[in-house]
């Protein structure tokens, strides 16, 4: 029966009650949380001892709070239970609603588990809604579940002990101890989520910061970079648009920054360098390519893509590096220009003049004395289609293998064969005519004057034989005082009438430190045809100048 004193005492737990639940929600981390959720039932439910058993990420319970006595909170804060051993507990012993209540008679079976605990000494009960010292009480802390169903997820364990009434709780006892147990998992779940935003925003925070100094270090590697550096829009139809260029490009074009946003890269690239451009940009990598200055020039660089791209949506732009080769291209050239020319005279040498010779002659005759080149043409490809290139066989069924490369097969195709006048008269043939050079008279001028004086000949018979042709043929020399002309085109009569203008050009007077030197020359002409190699071509020549050498007197062999 209730006593009339009972009222003012519950409505005193109740303004307590709602003071610790008041200091619940206004904590400042999970920590201050979980600590006021033991001190309020020490302090607003009449309990003289409390325990916070946490969930941990694994399943497992560890003591996150202790209140009312500092030797057990010394012994057993941190320590750690296993959840089957919770489970085992949860579910024995007489429910109380939401609570659980192990009487001494039945917790000694508990001992022996890892589920930390401390132990009270006192006397047995003398009456019986007693508490015993062996008693153990738990409120489970549920997060709210849905309304009108079951509790939500476990978060914790309120372990109570030693009412200071010295009974076991009624009913109003347990239900203040429930809704304490529901309010403070309310409250744990905000302080858990409360301290998971704050992380969130601490990492967020930490991540705009990198990111910041990411953005500021790209920028400067960007803007003070020494050498050029560009980002251009990739995909759709502003594809390759320059969006933002560092000083250094624009120094090496000679642009501002403002007008080369009007541009894309196929608009300031070589004509000649577009299709590089264009895989460079589908690929990504390097490539090596002009690009227009302002003033019209151009200047070789060397252009790295990057495609930067996004895991969503694809590539989206390309960083461009951009670095000035012009020097380095010049040195190539000249090096390049040094091994195929003499560096005497600057004419194309020996190994330039068989190149050039050698890519207008394929491996085929043009003629030959069995049929012309049509003949060749079909007799050819009808063996082919019917044995295959590596099986063709002769007229008497003896096999022979034929095996032109690719190369060969695509000259075919494509090669206009070279051809050359027949006999001795003009028959109207346009050919390749080749011309062997000797001079006469050169070995005496080294002899008597030097070899400074016979260079400063040679250099003025290399630059009238370049001055007396027309552009396109080709003036080498191959060593000494021997130059080769190849001139396309002409027939019998013209070949000869051009030998005879370029003796005509070098007999004329040369005048080295103050003397005035004459040499003669000595022309073979050759002509070329497909199926003759560069060095049977030229040894032709030279053998006709030998011939028409000694036909010549030995006086007239030279101008004087």
């Amino acid at each position: 029966m209730e006593t009339e004193s009972e009222p003012y005492v519950r409505l005193a737990t109740l303004r307590q009650l709602h003071q610790v639940m008041a200091d619940m929600n206004t904590a400042r981390s999970l920590a201050d949380t979980l600590q006021t959720v033991a001190d309020g039932v020490v302090t607003g439910l009449g309990y003289e001892l409390a325990c916070v058993n946490l969930v941990r990420p694994d399943g497992d319970l560890v003591v996150a709070a202790l209140a009312g006595n500092s030797a057990a909170e010394a012994l057993i804060t941190g320590r750690v239970g296993s959840r089957a051993s919770w489970d085992r507990r949860l579910n024995m012993g007489e429910a109380w609603g939401d609570l659980r209540f192990i009487p001494h008679t039945e917790g000694w079976v508990l001992d022996e588990d890892d589920v930390p605990q401390w132990y009270t000494d006192g006397p047995a009960p003398r009456f019986e809604d007693e508490w015993h010292p062996a008693d153990r009480l738990f409120a489970p802390m549920y997060t709210p579940g849905v309304p009108g169903g079951s509790c939500g997820e476990l978060i914790g364990v309120l372990s109570v002990d030693r009412p200071r009434n010295g009974r076991r709780p009624g009913a109003w006892g347990r239900e203040a101890l429930q809704m304490y147990a529901f309010q403070a998992a309310i409250a744990i779940s905000n302080a858990r989520l409360r301290a998971n935003m704050q992380r969130a925003l601490v990492r967020l925070e930490r991540e705009q910061q990198a990111l910041r100094a990411s953005e500021e270090s790209f920028r400067q590697a960007f803007e003070y970079a020494p050498s050029g550096m560009a980002i251009a829009e990739m995909g759709g139809d502003q594809h390759g648009r320059i969006l933002r260029t560092n000083d250094a490009l624009c120094r090496l074009l000679g642009r501002p920054a403002s007008s080369m946003r009007r541009y894309s890269f196929s608009d300031l690239v070589h004509p000649e360098d577009i299709g590089t451009l264009l895989r460079t940009s589908a690929e990504g990598g390097r490539a090596e390519l002009r690009l227009c200055r302002r003033d019209g020039t151009y200047v070789w660089v060397s252009l790295r893509n990057s495609v930067v791209a996004d895991a969503a949506d694809g590539p989206r732009f390309l960083l461009t590096h951009v670095e000035d080769i012009e020097e380095r291209k010049r040195r190539e050239l000249q090096l390049a220009h040094r091994a195929s020319h003499d560096s005497l005279t600057g004419l194309p040498n020996s190994a330039e003049l068989r190149a050039r010779l050698g890519s207008r002659l394929c491996a085929r005759p043009a003629a030959t004395e069995h049929g012309d080149v049509a003949t060749i043409d079909a007799a050819y490809g009808n063996a082919v289609a019917e044995h295959g290139a590596s099986g063709v066989y002769d007229m008497n069924g003896h096999g022979f293998d034929y095996r032109p490369g690719p190369e060969a097969f695509d000259a075919y195709d494509h090669h206009v064969h070279t051809i050359a006048p027949e006999g001795e008269r003009d028959d109207g043939t346009k050919g390749l005519a080749v011309l062997f050079c000797d001079l006469d008279g050169f070995k005496s001028i080294n002899d008597r004057f030097g070899h400074n004086a016979g260079d400063a000949v040679l250099i003025e018979v290399a630059r009238r034989l370049s001055g007396a042709v027309r552009d396109g043929d080709t003036v080498a020399r191959l060593g000494g005082d021997e130059f080769v002309v190849l001139a396309d085109g002409l027939g019998r009569a013209d070949a000869q009438d051009l030998a005879v203008r370029l003796r005509n050009e070098i007999i004329q007077p040369i005048r080295v430190d103050g003397r005035a030197m004459r040499v003669g020359a000595s022309f073979g002409i050759g002509w070329a045809h497909c199926g003759m190699t560069a060095d049977e071509v030229l040894q032709s020549a030279d053998e006709r100048m030998y011939v028409e050498k000694r036909s010549r007197p030995k006086a007239h062999r030279r101008a004087g």
